[in-house]
């Protein structure tokens, strides 16, 4: 498991995002239908899951907030626009039906806006692939959910997404000088400006 700063990296496995850990902050938790391997991977950071004190959710898409249960002694922490995703006991906003599964944890104890601080990390309203994505930026890292991939990739508009909010998240995250992409989904990398600079280009393309 690579740390990158004091960001441990958590590879999704399977249709899991990927994890990122800062001290006992876990920034999403994957679909929850992998229960063991999260908590491995925690402990091998020198964790265990009583010592989560948040969760994170960069937006409330299932594959994000699907193993928020595992840790029911963590506050969760998610954009206020995608709170009541969360909170409902069944939105098909949170994508769900595309495991034949619905969210097992509904509770919000903070909704986050745009230059709230999680650790050394600031909130980003990055709107595009849900209405209440967020991205994570320490002024070298970026934890970008799925706004951006490495190599150019962009989060899906299909899902409750919204095209302009996307170009307007893109446009602002290029502005970033980005050491070190940690995206959703696929492998975190260095020279992270140049894969934000290519994801805008490749959505101007779309």
């Amino acid at each position: 498991m690579e740390k990158i700063k004091n960001v441990f990296c958590i590879e999704g496995l399977g249709s899991d995002s990927n994890c990122y850990l800062i001290d006992d902050i876990l920034v999403d938790t994957g679909t929850g239908l992998n229960k063991d391997y999260l908590p491995q991977k925690i402990q091998e950071a020198g964790l265990k899951t009583d010592d989560i004190t948040m969760i994170v959710n960069t937006h409330a898409h299932y594959d994000h907030v699907g193993g928020n249960y595992i840790f029911p002694n963590a506050k969760v922490a998610i954009h206020e626009k995608d709170a009541p995703i969360i909170r409902a006991e069944s939105d098909p906003m949170s994508v769900g039906f595309f495991f034949g599964k619905s969210i097992q944890r509904h509770d919000v104890d903070i909704k986050l806006k745009e230059n709230d601080k999680i650790a050394n990390f600031e909130v980003i309203h990055t709107p595009g692939h849900s209405h209440g994505g967020i991205s994570l930026w320490d002024g070298e890292i970026l934890i970008s959910g799925d706004t951006i991939f490495a190599n150019g990739g962009f989060g899906r508009l299909d899902i409750g997404g919204d095209s302009e909010e996307m170009a307007n998240s893109l446009e602002k995250l290029s502005k970033l000088d980005v050491k070190y992409l940690l995206p959703g989904h696929g492998p975190w990398t260095n020279n992270g400006k140049r894969h934000v600079e290519l994801a805008k280009q490749m959505f101007q393309g779309y």
